[in-house]
């Protein structure tokens, strides 16, 4: 019994490593990708290891199959986090640069905060947690793009 459940236990966990969210903590790398590949930019602003909300974005959506595949054809996830463990700091670098992100898109400072935005960095909406499904996240983004 208990090797059937190491085996689902790995077979879970390498699912979850296979479909993980593929983020972008670069503004100007995501720019890119999103322009080659004619994509829209989702901005994300968490807090990772403090803001319950955000936890909840990330598990109810971001985290969610239908979300990840639809994003991986649609949408550059670009990650602006702002952790408070010591644990989880970011290097100088990135927190500079999520501070930037953070002064231009973020100016009421609300955690979660989601920016939808075109290739070029262009805001065309902005949303944040919802108690829904992935699918009703994915037509809200998607009714900022019309």
């Amino acid at each position: 019994m208990n090797r059937i459940l190491t085996l689902l236990f790995i077979i879970i966990l390498n699912a979850n490593t296979v479909n993980a969210q593929n983020w972008q903590t670069n503004f100007e790398q995501a720019k890119e990708i999103a322009t080659k590949e004619n994509k829209t930019i989702v901005l994300v602003f968490q807090g990772s290891d403090w803001c319950a909300p955000c936890i909840k974005l990330d598990h109810e959506i971001w985290s969610s199959v239908a979300f990840k595949k639809y994003a991986e054809e649609h949408y550059v996830m670009l990650q602006a986090d702002f952790p408070k463990k010591k644990k989880n700091a970011l290097s100088k670098e990135q927190k500079e640069t999520n501070g930037k992100l953070f002064e231009k898109y973020n100016k009421n400072g609300i955690f979660p905060f989601v920016v939808i935005m075109d290739s070029k960095g262009n805001k065309l909406g902005e949303t944040s947690y919802k108690k829904t499904t992935p699918e009703n996240y994915i037509k809200e983004i998607n009714s900022f793009l019309k």
